[in-house]
Formats: structure tokens, sequence, C-alpha cells
């Protein structure tokens, strides 16, 4: 165990201007601790408004801004007066879902004919190929719309092209030099656009697409002649705010006014699929980024892993209640079969990762490993050991893989690299997230040349794990109004991370486990204070054993706050992260609140 924690995690205070915080409080009227959060993430003082005040207004910029826009813009609008059936091949995740959708509820508030296709994630892969378009061309499809992929589908493009039916790409993960012979690619990551934007899923950029038809069509005063009410836009921000916090990008920027907005959209239920989610889920309390992350998207997730890959995309088109409840009743069950399979598969892996825990990157492959839930485990495997995980499943002569990352590798970019090198068969990704096919034949030279690349960074990325808090709280600031200042900073998220809080010099009243494997807890301060808390996923950890175990020692928490809703009663609790059994803080600050 490290001497600092629990976990193995050294406490590291951030650091404050204390300057900044005086000017905050002096031109913005803020309080202290407003002042002092927005000082520790670095806002700039002319960004604070912005900051505060997300507004889509303020951040949407120009979509045409993004390369290729304008040009899909109008071959849409062409398909449009041709009456052409329209194709949309999204990808089976979340962020492929939510991106099909908008695109379809478009259509469908345009009375525009439409197809849709999600591949089988087992039988097809990642991203278009010759036989899905073949299917949708089939179906009299004239331009297909390709939704979080396509930047790399080469075959299936020039399939297209031989059948003359024009591609436009919605999508977002990395680009090569070279790009597919489509009509149009719309990528904020593709080398050659200086939109500003990379940091948005497609979800996002295919908002932006729709952003620029609705101006488009206004200004050809479509809407007027053709007696069709112009789609309000802000109502499909419930749809982009998940699959913009489930696809893990930064919410900075735009991203963080959608999901600031998307909240309260969500909040009036107005898609039907979602709203029937929520009720399957029992989520009574206000709509938040946990229920976004945790809840819906782990179910819209589901069916993808299971085999029922366009059941997601599917829910949230619906119109129907009763087709909806059927579908997310189903995508409900297949989270609980999702889970079982994880659980196993994971505690597989993990006993056979043993003999590779010195390797800098952890590739693991077996045969038969469920490719629907070898993501989810590679993700857990890397929070474990702070370590790049990749996960490769084997069947006959043919590997695919699930990738994910830490901050400071790239991991999407090694993957093109390596595709670029013809060590794989294809590939593509984020930074932090990807995802690829290999011959089995190939899969020592691909782990030397992934060890290479990570060797040539810089920096140590896997010899410490950090944790970062904003301040040191007492028990007491564990209130509604210390959680409202804290929540002004909201929506939180990669990019803008939720403040984390040590409290020190805490003793267990009692703690329980709930749900198979959290744990509540209720401690006491030395001055009295009992606070309620909650360890999330430890009932199998050394947490778990110290907040379970009876013992007359002080302790310190690491966490975050959270406001627990339940059956109309709220009351701040503690998330703990981690426990230290001593009070050492690395490279601390005097920071104290409350």
């Amino acid at each position: 165990m490290n001497s600092l924690s629990i976990s193995g995690k050294n406490w590291i205070l951030k650091k404050y201007n204390q300057d900044e915080i005086s000017f905050f409080k002096d031109n913005f009227s803020l309080d202290e601790t407003i002042s002092k959060l927005l000082s520790i993430r670095k806002v700039k003082k002319e960004d604070i408004v912005s900051f505060l005040n997300p507004s889509i207004k303020n951040f949407l910029p120009n979509p045409n801004i993004l390369t290729d826009m304008e040009k899909s813009t109008k071959r849409l609008i062409k398909s449009i007066q041709n009456k052409e059936k329209v194709g949309i091949f999204g990808d089976y995740d979340v962020d492929g879902a939510t991106s099909t959708a908008l695109l379809g509820k478009y259509f469908s508030e345009l009375k525009i004919p439409y197809e849709i296709y999600i591949p089988d994630r087992k039988k097809e892969g990642y991203g278009p190929t010759v036989k899905s378009f073949e299917e949708l061309i089939n179906k009299g499809v004239k331009i297909i719309f390709t939704v979080d992929c396509g930047t790399l589908s080469f075959e299936a493009m020039e399939h297209a092209n031989k059948n003359e039916i024009d591609v436009i790409v919605l999508d977002h993960h990395q680009s090569e030099i070279n790009l597919p012979k489509a009509h149009s690619v719309v990528n904020p990551n593709r080398l050659d656009d200086n939109s500003g934007l990379q940091y948005l899923c497609a979800a996002g950029v295919t908002f932006m697409f729709l952003v620029s038809m609705n101006r488009e069509l206004r200004l050809n005063n479509w809407f007027k002649l053709n007696s069709i009410i112009e789609p309000n836009l802000i109502n499909y921000l419930d749809l982009v705010s998940l699959g913009t916090v489930c696809d893990v990008v930064p919410l900075v920027g735009l991203n963080r006014a959608i999901v600031k907005q998307g909240l309260k959209i969500l909040k009036t239920k107005k898609n039907l699929g979602l709203k029937t989610l929520f009720d399957i889920c029992k989520i009574e309390s206000q709509p938040s980024i946990y229920h976004l992350g945790f809840m819906l998207g782990p179910r819209i997730n589901a069916g993808g892993r299971v085999g029922k890959c366009s059941h997601g995309a599917k829910l949230l088109l619906n119109t129907d209640p009763k087709n909806a409840f059927k579908l997310a009743s189903e995508l409900d069950q297949f989270n609980k079969e999702r889970q079982m399979l994880e659980r196993d598969l994971l505690q597989k892996i993990l006993h056979e990762s043993k003999n590779f825990l010195n390797d800098p990157v952890l590739v693991l492959s077996g045969h038969n490993w469920h490719e629907g839930v070898i993501g989810i485990v590679a993700a857990r495997i890397k929070e474990k050991f702070n370590k790049p995980v990749i996960i490769i499943s084997i069947e006959g002569k043919l590997g695919k893989a699930s990738a994910r990352s830490i901050i400071g590798f790239d991991i999407g970019s090694v993957i093109i690299a390596a595709t670029q090198n013809k060590i794989l068969l294809k590939g593509g990704g984020h930074k932090m997230a990807g995802g690829f096919s290999i011959n089995v034949s190939n899969i020592d030279k691909f782990k030397d040349f992934i060890f290479r690349k990570f060797r040539n960074t810089n920096e140590d990325l896997t010899s410490e794990k950090p944790l970062f808090l904003a301040s040191v709280i007492s028990p007491s600031a564990l209130n509604f109004d210390f959680y409202s200042k804290v929540n002004t900073l909201a929506p939180f998220g990669s990019g803008n991370p939720e403040p984390k809080f040590m409290i020190e010099n805490l003793k267990t009243i009692n703690g329980k486990i709930v749900g198979e494997k959290h744990i509540k807890s209720v401690l006491i301060g030395a001055d009295g204070t009992p606070i309620k808390t909650i360890a999330f996923n430890a009932v199998e950890s050394d947490l778990g054993a110290y907040l379970l175990k009876k013992n007359n020692k002080y302790f310190s928490i690491a966490g975050k706050l959270s406001l627990n809703e339940w059956k109309g009663q709220s009351n701040v609790e503690f998330i703990i992260d981690d426990i230290s059994v001593n009070k050492t803080l690395k490279n601390t600050v005097p920071s104290s609140i409350g």
C-alpha cells in the first residue's frame, strides 16, 4: 500500500493565485469558494462570464467554418429538391446512435424519406462496408450519410462512387493525410480543418450540420414555401448532450454549452425514447451527467454489445409508447447481460494480466473473448493499473481489439500509424480510445511497435497516480449552500473535471454494503459533525475493507460532493474516491474551505 493512500495515489492539493481570487471577487461579485475554484482551473479573466453562463448563442460558431460543411449542406438541399431517399449509416455506440437519431428526427420533420443502417458489432465490425452500402442502395437511397464513422472507409466509398452514390461523412475520429473519395468529409479532426472544433463528438458535428441546414433552408424561404415548420434545434440538444457525455469528449467551449442546455431539455422529457428509459431506470431526480454517462448511455450501448445494434437508435427515434417501452425494456435486460459478461471477462483477464504487469502497455489477447465488452474491460484494467490497455479477441486467424489510454499517450494516432505500417488491417480512434483488427501473426509485431511508441513519450506517464484536490473542507461544508456554489462551475466532465476535496480527522460510525458492490458509511468529524458517504464499486477493494472494519483511528477522505435525491428527500453526501491513514499531502498550498 502506498504510504499516502489506500489506493496508492499521491494526493496533490492544486495551487491557486490569490491575486486572481481578489480580482474575481471585486469585479464579478463572486464569493471566495467560486473564485478559488476558477483560479485553480485557470479560467481566464476575459472568459469568466461565458464560463459561468455557457450558452449556445455565445459559443455557436458559423457551422461553415468546418471544412466541407457548406458542400454537404448544398448536396442535401439538392437531394431534397430531387425527392431522393437518404441513407444513414451510424456506428453502434451511443455517439453513433444519437447522431443517427438526430438526422432521422430532422428528416422526419422535413418529410424526407430515409433508411438507417447500424452494423452488427461482431459480424461487421466498425465502419461502413461494401455489403452495408449495397443494402442501403438496394433500398433506393441516392445519398448516404455516415455518422461517427467513415473517415477511414476507403473501400466502401469506392463502391458508392461506382454506383453513383454520394456519401457525406459526419465524423470526429482522427484521420490520415489521405481521405476516402466521399462527396464530402466533415470532420474537425481531419488534418486540413482549421475550425478549432476538434473537441466535438460525432453528435456535435451532426448538430452543426443541422444548424447549417436550417440556416440555408431559412435563407431560401424553403420552410414557408413548403408549409413546414422550421425544426427547433434547441429541442435536439438532449440527444447531442447524451452523445457528448458518453463519448467522453472534453466539456469545453461549445460542448459545455450543449450539455448545460441539453440537461434542461432532458428535464422536459420531449424525446419519448429517453423518457421511457428514464422511467425504466426509475430516475426521479433532476437529470444529470451521471444519469447520462452511467445509466442511460450504458443501456443504449448494451444492444450493440449483445447483438441488437440498432435498438439504441430505434429507441431514440421512436414515437410509439408501446414500442418504446418494449425497446427500453429489452435494452435494460441487455445491460444486465452485459454486466455479467463484463464481470466474468474482467476476472479472467485480470488473472492472465499478472504475467504482463511489467509491460509499458498492456496488450492482452485471448480466444473468443466477447467483443461487445472488451472495451469496457480495457477501461477497467486501465483504471486499475494506470497504463494503456489493449484487449484483443481472437477468432481463427483474426483479432479484433479495443484500446483505452491514459492522458499523455495518443492511442488513436498510434493505431493509425500501425495501420499505415501494415501491422494492422484497419483501425482508428481518439486520443483516449480506439479499435482495430489484426492478423494474429502480427500481434507480437504490434506489441513491439506500441512499446517503442510509448517509450518515446517524453514523460513517465505511469510512475505515479496523482489525485488532484481543490481544497481541504470541514465536515460542516457538506451542505446545500456549498454544494450549490461548487455546482456553479457545472457541467463537469472531461476537460472540466468536478472538483475533489479532502476532509480530515474522521472516524467511522457505521458502514454497510448496498447494491451488492457499493458501501454507504456514516463518518464523524473531530468536531462531532456526522457526514453521509458512499464509495462506489468498493466492496472488493482495500478502500471498501477499510470502511467496513471497526477501528478507532482517525483518517482522511478524498472525493467529491453529490446531491442524493430519493422519494422527495434531498441531502448532500460525499463520494469517497480514496482514504489516507496519514495526512501527508504532496505539493500542498494552504487551501481550506468550510
